[in-house]
């Protein structure tokens, strides 16, 4: 929360889901709350990977919905041109990563840092400037 001069009240993300990527402060919720709407997903987190040139960039962790046997499973291209079509390019997910379920506390919170360790040890993406 903030307080404004004219003394209202803002609120604005977590500083710990802020990513910041080339200099500009994007906001995880943000980026979750687009790849919510995608039909094939269940549940997402965001959280920062590390990237040479930006600093940080977004990463995706996603547990899809149980599909029939006929439906197609998304790809992470597909779920990267989802995000890409409905939200400027430089919030847009660069790196998806598919999980049966993601790490939770006993009260059913995720717990973002072990995420965040996850998409430090992937090492560094191929870069794109894009």
């Amino acid at each position: 929360m903030y307080c404004r001069v004219d003394g209202g009240v803002r609120t604005g993300p977590r500083s710990k889901d802020v990513i910041i990527s080339g200099g500009v402060n994007l906001s995880s919720v943000g980026v979750e709350t687009v790849i919510y709407t995608h039909p094939a997903v269940n549940e997402v987190a965001v959280v920062a990977r590390p990237d040479p040139y930006w600093g940080e960039t977004p990463c995706a962790f996603i547990c899809l919905r149980r599909a029939s046997p006929d439906q197609v499973k998304p790809t992470e291209e597909e779920i990267v041109e989802f995000c890409q079509a409905r939200m400027p390019h430089y919030m847009a997910s660069k790196t998806v990563v598919f999980k049966d379920e993601l790490p939770k506390t006993s009260t059913g919170k995720i717990q973002k840092y072990v995420l965040k360790d996850m998409a430090k040890s992937m090492g560094n993406p191929e870069t794109s400037r894009m």
